[in-house]
């Protein structure tokens, strides 16, 4: 009887120690394919043109800064740059120029200028060009090329346009060269969508209509000014700009001067000089405004950091949006913005960047 029980018992440890040692073995095969699929995950990187109209207020310089220092999940291919108005001159066109040296501003304090090209784009809108593209020196081309030839090679995945701006450099590359449609993928912040009205979109309609009714992925980024559920909700108080900003990014060596004059030598200290030349238009409880342009590349990196859906293009004209329920073309339309994500992500970011490079 002894011996039985002594058998049962060291069968028992035996049976114990085979499912100690299958738990290790399994435990780390699991372990081993999770870093697996987050190297996976941390390796894919969105090859990105971003469009900007750089002079315009301060979101797109914020944004550009963002996505330069997310080396981690862009391979930034170029940043091109198109005419709408800035907020210290008339109600008409600023000159492209001023929207091309801002934007060379940034890539300079972020230390990407040289390694990352950078193209004038459009001054005018698309109407006053389309007709125009057979010509070698139409207004924008140098931007307008720049999208094409790189949309036509072969990356294995598609090329993301990222326009915060107007949508005619996108506008005039798909008009000039269809077959790029299927290799982009289009990301634009823009519209009050359902509802009128918007900057970027009023800048030029007619180049956001071309879009949507050309067969190519397009994803709507809404604004919604004053709603809750846009990217106007994304809001960045002025007391976080001021104590997060200071000394960001690298240090340059020789400093540049910033568009209201001054002289810089990081990135930070430049963006809390743009930042606060806003502090007379800001509002909320501590007051702030939001950084529209910066959601639309915290999204995306992050999906779910906003809500979206699919749903037949529509068109807008006299001022309204004219619903297509048989449209078979359809887009996405981006909303409900995590408020709390993603200004944790950008000042994250700042802290702990990785300066993206061209592939």
């Amino acid at each position: 009887m002894k011996n039985n029980s002594l058998n049962r018992l060291n069968t028992r440890r035996l049976a114990s120690l085979y499912v100690a040692i299958f738990s290790v073995f399994l435990f780390i095969a699991c372990s081993q394919n999770q870093d697996s699929a987050k190297e996976e995950a941390v390796s894919f990187k969105h090859h990105v043109i971003f469009d900007t109209d750089a002079n315009n207020e301060v979101d797109d310089q914020y944004a550009l800064a963002y996505l330069i220092f997310n080396g981690d999940h862009f391979a930034l291919e170029g940043v091109t740059v198109n005419a709408t108005s800035d907020p210290d001159g008339a109600h008409g066109y600023s000159p492209v120029s001023d929207h091309y040296d801002e934007a060379k501003r940034v890539m300079q304090l972020c230390g990407v200028y040289g390694n990352i090209p950078l193209y004038t784009g459009a001054q005018k809108g698309f109407d006053d060009i389309k007709d125009d593209l057979d010509n070698p020196e139409f207004d924008g081309h140098e931007a307008v090329n720049f999208i094409i030839q790189q949309a036509l090679r072969d990356r294995g995945q598609k090329l993301v346009l990222l326009p915060v701006g107007k949508l005619t450099n996108i506008a005039l590359a798909l008009k000039k060269e269809p077959r790029i449609a299927e290799n982009v993928h289009i990301v634009w912040l823009g519209s009050n969508y359902p509802d009128p009205g918007e900057h970027n979109q009023n800048w030029d309609v007619p180049s956001m209509n071309y879009i949507l009714d050309v067969d190519v992925p397009f994803d709507m980024v809404t604004v919604r000014y004053g709603k809750p559920s846009g990217t106007s909700a994304v809001l960045v108080a002025k007391t976080m700009v001021e104590h997060r900003m200071p000394g960001v990014g690298p240090r340059i060596s020789e400093p540049i001067t910033g568009r209201h004059g001054g002289e810089f030598y990081t990135w930070g200290d430049y963006a809390v000089e743009l930042y606060l030349k806003y502090q007379n238009h800001m509002w909320g409880n501590p007051p702030g405004r939001a950084l529209f342009d910066m959601a639309a590349v915290a999204i995306l990196k992050n999906p779910d950091w906003a809500e979206s859906y699919q749903h037949p293009a529509p068109i807008y004209e006299d001022k309204q949006w004219i619903e297509r329920p048989e449209n078979p073309r359809k887009i996405a339309i981006w909303e409900w913005f995590d408020i709390y994500a993603i200004p944790a992500d950008f000042f994250y970011t700042m802290d702990n960047y990785v300066i993206t490079r061209r592939p």
